[in-house]
């Protein structure tokens, strides 16, 4: 249909497409047209790879490749419906993937939809269209630098340098027993005992154990990092070997020692304590093993009696006090305060008998005092609390010692909730004055503070310490009828 000049000149003014002109420098078509152009040019740029290695490379959508939201994206496209007539992707060269479609119809992406089979950009025309494309994210090449680590040729220093720093560092490189060596001196002339432990590692992984152990055994320090390592890992078979071929005998022994730690059974483990015995220890190790397999022999014994014994319910201590937990595997002092707690009273002759676990085991009388008192004030026997410091002369007079000090006696007794009659019986035996009567104030022993104030004949102590007693209480009363008694001379 043919318009008129007027039609036309309508027409072109009412459009929202501006004629073309070669003077107007914001026509946006001339704008895209540049645009492309630029985009061409980065090709350049982003073939380069050999430049660019310490540069991020990122994909379109700004996120970088490799990246775990990259990777899910880029597995969501592939698994896509492939389009006809694509051709597969080659994963050693860089690609332009088709991007989605942004809301501006003139944005700089919508050149990027992807290329055709011959490599060039698409047209305008194809490029503005509205056919709906797949978006794929360029897949670009692994950096050099990701591959250093692994593939350069460090020297001895760098490698040692790099560990130092915490840095992937291969060390499959070293070869030759001799590099391997100098490799270990590397890492301890720079004294740094993760490096020589990792060195040691791949050394341990690498060489046979008699070379391995041949040349440790002139390097003590690597040595001794070996021996920590393996006691820290628990490899007991490969340091029992190394202890063995370094003839280091003691040690040895102790290593095979340290197996009973992995042994639950009781019985199991009491055999193996016994074959234990022999083993080249010092002497003062040897009675300690000894020791050790005596005790569970016993802890076994009496183990399996109470248990009977609870079952039953016909002892009153175990119906009173239930066992909160066996006896077995505990220590020597745990053991000896179960015996004084359950079988205080039983002969000597009983294994479970406290006595004949001091004399076995030979235990000092400060330890058992300390123990038994424990044992007994807990279940406020104080009349074997009594009998334990009581001691008769060879004229048959008693008196009462405490070989680990009555201030203790008395602390143990509070703890114990004590009576205020037997801790002043007990505060009244301490011999240093300052000390008793800081007992006896602590502990609120008002008899004890008021006697000996007044022995020490110390008025104002006296009148000072009247405040704290109850007013009307006997106290009070005491403390009144010695500040007015006329037979004592004050010294101040």
């Amino acid at each position: 249909m043919s318009r008129t000049k007027g039609d036309e000149e309508e027409y072109w003014n009412s459009s929202k497409f501006k004629a073309f002109t070669f003077d107007d420098e914001d026509d946006e078509l001339s704008q895209l047209k540049e645009s492309k152009r630029a985009v061409n040019s980065l090709r350049d740029f982003v073939d380069d790879g050999d430049d660019d290695d310490d540069l991020e490379r990122v994909n379109w959508s700004g996120e970088p490749v490799g990246s775990i939201s990259w990777t899910i994206k880029e597995t969501a496209g592939n698994s896509g419906p492939t389009q006809e007539g694509r051709e597969p992707k080659n994963r050693n060269s860089f690609s332009y993937g088709q991007l989605p479609k942004p809301t501006s119809t003139y944005s700089l992406s919508s050149f990027f939809k992807g290329r055709t089979r011959l490599g060039s950009f698409q047209s305008l025309s194809d490029a503005l269209s509205d056919t709906p494309a797949k978006s794929y994210a360029p897949e670009l090449g692994r950096p050099k630098g990701e591959y250093r680590d692994y593939s350069n040729d460090w020297s001895l220093c760098d490698t040692v340098r790099r560990l130092r720093k915490g840095k992937v560092c291969s060390l499959e490189r070293f070869r030759s027993l001799q590099d391997k060596l100098q490799l270990l001196e590397e890492a301890v002339s720079v004294h740094d005992g993760n490096v020589i432990t990792a060195v040691l590692i791949f050394l341990k992984r690498t060489l046979s154990k008699e070379i391995l152990f041949r040349e440790l055994e002139v390097r003590q320090v690597a040595l001794r990092h070996l021996i920590h390592f393996l006691k820290e890992i628990g490899d007991q078979k490969l340091l029992l070997e190394l202890f063995r071929f370094l003839d280091r005998t003691e040690e040895l022994a102790l290593s095979h020692y340290r197996e009973h730690l992995t042994i639950q059974d009781p019985d199991k483990r009491k055999e193996f304590l016994k074959t234990c015995v022999g083993l080249p220890f010092s002497a003062e190790d040897t009675a300690h093993i000894q020791d050790h397999y005596t005790l569970l022999e016993r802890q076994i014994i009496i183990e399996a009696n109470d248990r009977h014994l609870e079952s039953a319910g016909q002892t009153e201590i175990f119906r009173k006090h239930p066992r909160k937990a066996s006896i077995l595997n505990m220590p020597l002092v745990t053991t000896l305060f179960y015996a004084c707690f359950y079988h205080y009273s039983e002969p000597e002759g009983t294994f479970s008998s406290p006595i004949n676990l001091k004399k076995t085991f030979k235990i000092p009388d400060k330890q058992y005092v300390l123990t038994a008192l424990a044992a007994r004030a807990k279940l406020r026997a104080w009349h074997d609390v009594d009998a334990l410091f009581t001691t008769k002369n060879w004229l048959g007079y008693t008196k009462k010692r405490a070989p680990i000090g009555f201030h203790r006696v008395v602390e143990i007794l509070h703890k114990n909730n004590a009576p205020v009659q037997i801790l002043q019986e007990y505060v009244n035996l301490v011999e240093d004055v300052d000390m008793k009567l800081n007992l006896a104030t602590k502990f609120k022993c008002h008899d004890v503070v008021i006697d000996t104030c007044r022995d020490l004949k110390d008025r104002q102590q006296l009148m000072a310490y009247r405040g704290k007693v109850d007013k009307g209480s006997a106290e009070e009363e005491k403390i009144d009828t010695i500040l007015s008694s006329p037979q004592i001379r004050w010294k101040n």
